[in-house]
């Protein structure tokens, strides 16, 4: 009988070693798996932050760009893409002309090859030397058609892929925002911006407006 009972204690000894064992192993594993899914958010968030700042970067680069589009491919043969520039602000601002001295940095057709399956006219991307003249020359832009040889063209900021979804995205809200009398605007490149409680809220992204949306129901 006394051996039974000691073969049973060996018994159960052994066992609780394995489960012991099988635990430690299990904890180890949950450890594992732990680290493993922190790494991933880890590596998510360096992966969104390296695309923030590389649209940054893209932004800050284009920052004081002028994008013309529908002038006819070869026009700026005769004076080049500075001189065709020109031309477009003395044809449809003269004043502004005269009262600016510009200054253009870089001037080309965008993209830098033609595309034979796109049949439209490359864009022109002007880089002028200060912000304040692009700005000047697109509020003016926005007051009256534009035109080149008296046949309509189009001038605006110049934008990524990215940004300028963005800012499309933007323009509904800007709607509803406006509808409640919040003055909003939206700031370069993308930022979403107006008037709550007396005080002027800028947001990034849509995302961070409807974290703030949440905490604010009459909004």
């Amino acid at each position: 009988m006394k051996d039974t009972m000691e073969e049973i204690k060996k018994n159960l000894d052994s066992l609780n070693s394995r489960v012991d064992n099988m635990e430690d192993r299990i904890s180890n594993l949950e450890d594992r798996n732990i680290e493993m899914l922190q790494t991933e958010e880890e590596r998510e968030l360096r992966l969104k932050r390296n695309e923030e700042t590389l649209r940054e970067l893209s932004n800050s680069v284009r920052r004081c760009n002028i994008r013309i589009i529908g002038i006819p491919e070869g026009e700026e043969k005769e004076k080049g893409v500075e001189g065709l520039f020109k031309e477009i602000i003395a044809e449809n601002f003269p004043n502004l002309g005269r009262e600016m001295e510009l200054h253009v940095t870089e001037a080309s057709r965008s993209p830098n090859f033609i595309n034979a399956r796109r049949p439209t006219q490359r864009h022109i991307v002007v880089k002028l030397a200060k912000v304040n003249d692009k700005e000047k020359i697109l509020r003016a832009a926005r007051q009256k058609k534009k035109t080149y040889k008296g046949n309509p063209i189009r001038l605006s900021a110049d934008f990524s892929g990215v940004t300028l979804q963005a800012r499309r995205d933007g323009n509904e809200i800007f709607k509803t925002l406006k509808d409640k009398n919040l003055q909003p605007r939206i700031l370069y490149p993308a930022k979403i911006s107006f008037k709550y409680d007396g005080e002027i809220k800028t947001f990034p992204d849509k995302q961070k407006l409807r974290e703030f949306i949440a905490t604010k129901p009459p909004l």
